[in-house]
């Protein structure tokens, strides 16, 4: 437990968030650039992709909205942003190289939205929060990399958009596992409700 809860329960953080259907899935940004720690990834990540598949095999089974994200910049470069101004490899992520494409074992299958993006949310000037809403979904589950970046960024927006994100913990990953665990802490207390996979299809299969 976190040395600090006391502070946090004192406070009324980390009130439970009830769920409620319909029920969409998010996977941000399992690509191959981040699956490989020579390139992005590292830590807990493969783990964490590995875990996803089935996760995805439950969504498809239970005909849950079911969307991808990818980072993709343009060819020539001209949406060079602060993200990638910050983090310059970001720059070599372009539409057609190997890097930014989802991994094979979580292909996208017809009818599943994938997003591409040029910042860390998967919502930040794309169309997913239409795509969400016209689908009627009430609870977002989450999974992806990296936990501290691109899936708490996501989980923030998806909040903010009036979903109720339900941050897979061990269906995310970070190549450092302190950012990993700080942030699902973080995100537990104050906008998602998180849960080890397992829990969580149990949960969702009450709603």
């Amino acid at each position: 437990m976190h040395a600090e809860i006391k502070t946090y329960e004192r406070q009324g953080f980390g009130t439970a968030l009830p769920l409620k259907g319909p029920v969409g899935l998010l996977i941000v940004d399992f690509v191959n650039g981040f699956a490989d720690p020579a390139v992005f990834g590292g830590g807990n990540i493969p783990e964490a992709i590995a875990r996803t598949v089935p996760l995805l095999a439950a969504a498809r089974e239970r005909g849950w909205a079911i969307a991808h994200s990818r980072i993709v910049y343009a060819d020539d470069g001209a949406d060079h942003n602060i993200f990638s101004l910050k983090v310059p490899g970001m720059l070599g992520l372009k539409e057609q190289h190997a890097h930014s494409a989802i991994v094979p074992e979580l292909t996208p299958r017809a009818g599943e939205l994938v997003v591409r993006k040029t910042v860390p949310s998967a919502f930040f000037g794309t169309s997913l929060a239409a795509w969400l809403s016209q689908r009627g979904v009430q609870t977002l589950v989450v999974a992806g990399a990296v936990t501290s970046g691109c899936v708490r960024a996501s989980v923030v927006d998806a909040m903010s958009h009036g979903f109720r994100p339900l941050v897979v913990s061990d269906c995310v990953g970070d190549r450092a596992l302190g950012p990993h665990e700080a942030n699902l802490f973080d995100m537990e207390q104050k906008y998602a409700a998180v849960m080890a996979r397992d829990a969580a299809l149990q949960a969702l299969g009450r709603v």
